[in-house]
């Protein structure tokens, strides 16, 4: 497969002339970290950086795919069948439409993303068997009440029935200044009883301070800031719901389904599911 890099050296139509590619980008680093394709030099040398730092980077990133792949089966299970996946990233291997409609064919998946890249990525992948029950929008997480609007002008997810918000990795991009208490607030409000929220959400717990001092210092650079938080705090993005278990704890440790790597306990990623009441 043609990567993103040669697609917009070659001019390709469809890839967005917007993509800053000289500046490092989350998302494209974090494809980077898992092994994928569509990304940049400006997104791999700042990659190799935040490596150099803290090598458990990569087995992290692949950590919280495994993390998403389960608390997404976990919540189909229960009979959710739409969902509403914010800050989504380039399409991967076990996206969230692939794991809920092998679950249920029938469910529903709005994603939701600010970045053009992963817009264009997206779209060509709906091209494929999940017509008309997967679709993918560009907003921002950190303007919900204009997200919230463009989701429902797309008629695909039905708020007035349970649905599972899922903001995996994402929401450490925000920073505090933002409120990304008040941004989760606001988009459960809308939801309906009996809705989900699957959660993951980067740590420094486990880290000594020079090594998140470096890691912070790369993603400075980028489009977005690193903002690790402590557990509590984590915790606090929850309140008001209540927590599956076995509640907050390191993406490896949630309801693994098979053996547990070497410090899974102190992986510098948490996850989480709760559900509205």
């Amino acid at each position: 497969m043609v990567s993103y890099e040669d697609m917009w050296e070659q001019g390709e139509p469809g890839i967005p002339a917007d993509l800053r590619p000289e500046i490092p980008h989350p998302a494209r680093m974090y494809d980077y970290y898992l092994g994928g394709k569509d990304n940049f030099p400006a997104d791999r040398e700042a990659a190799e950086r935040a490596l150099a730092a803290n090598p458990e980077f990569r087995s992290t990133a692949r950590a919280n795919r495994g993390f998403l792949t389960r608390a997404v089966r976990c919540v189909a299970d229960l009979g959710i069948d739409q969902f509403l996946d914010i800050g989504t990233g380039i399409p991967t291997a076990g996206n969230t439409h692939e794991i809920a409609q092998a679950v249920d064919p029938g469910a529903r998946v709005l994603y939701v993303d600010n970045d053009p890249i992963v817009l264009a990525h997206a779209r060509a992948l709906m091209g494929g068997t999940a017509v008309g029950r997967t679709t993918v929008i560009q907003a921002d997480l950190r303007r919900p009440a204009e997200l919230l609007a463009d989701a429902r002008a797309e008629k695909l997810l039905d708020f007035d029935r349970p649905t599972a918000l899922v903001l995996a990795a994402v929401l450490h991009f925000v920073r505090d200044e933002e409120d990304p208490y008040e941004l989760v607030r606001t988009l459960l409000d809308v939801l309906a009883p009996g809705s989900h929220l699957i959660l993951s959400h980067g740590t420094a717990d486990f880290l000594p301070a020079e090594v998140r001092d470096r890691v912070t210092g790369v993603y400075s650079k980028a489009t977005a800031p690193l903002v690790g938080r402590t557990r509590d705090q984590v915790r606090a993005l929850l309140d008001g719901l209540e927590v599956l278990d076995p509640g907050v704890v390191t993406v490896p440790l949630w309801r693994p389904d098979g053996a547990l790597p070497a410090g899974a306990d102190r992986v510098s990623m948490y996850g989480a599911v709760a559900r509205k009441p």
